[in-house]
């Protein structure tokens, strides 16, 4: 997978472009896929908040925006690859002054890092240094994180008189849309 303009994007020279439904499912590369889909939602998603209200808290949170919520999100992620991967890692984001652009390229480096940390762990029988129980759980857990936030920002933006209109949360929702385009799926 490669970066294109802070989204993932597919290599166009990758065999596992599309799925034939005769042939087992290669569950290490969906778990990468639904990683990375994960990644493509909160990136659509920062496209659709108002500038005008990514700094703004919502009444029901003193402590945190939609900005500190992206940044939070980016650098729990390098903390766990401080924690699990070697080489060198993503820097943290300052949540005081992230913009959305910064945040974008930043959750876009750190979810290809986490997808190759995931990939490593599946060449070690699914096993992640310094987290139990294994890789399953690891993606379940970020994903879940993750889509938890993505609820709040949503609820913060039309608390913010910023509303994400229905047919853009439908588009956030649409898994099957968003792993599609990960992937490179056209069907």
């Amino acid at each position: 997978m490669a970066i294109t303009q802070g989204s993932i994007q597919p290599k166009r020279n990758s065999t596992r472009l599309l799925r034939n439904r005769k042939q087992p499912v290669d569950l290490g590369q969906g778990l990468v896929e639904a990683f990375l889909t994960n990644e493509r939602i909160g990136q659509l998603l920062i496209d659709l908040i108002d500038p005008k209200i990514w700094r703004v808290s919502p009444p029901c949170s003193k402590r945190r925006n939609i900005a500190t919520t992206f940044a939070h999100i980016h650098n729990v992620r390098v903390m766990r690859l401080k924690m699990s991967s070697k080489g060198s890692k993503p820097a943290r984001l300052n949540r005081a002054d992230v913009t959305p652009a910064q945040a974008k390229r930043a959750l876009a480096e750190s979810a290809l890092a986490i997808a190759a940390l995931i990939e490593g762990a599946l060449e070690t029988g699914g096993h992640v240094p310094n987290y139990s129980p294994d890789v399953v759980a690891m993606v379940c857990a970020a994903i879940t994180h993750e889509a938890h936030h993505r609820g709040q920002i949503t609820h913060w933006a039309r608390q913010l008189g910023a509303p994400i209109s229905l047919e853009m949360q439908a588009r956030l929702w649409d898994w099957n849309k968003q792993w599609k385009e990960v992937v490179g799926e056209s069907r």
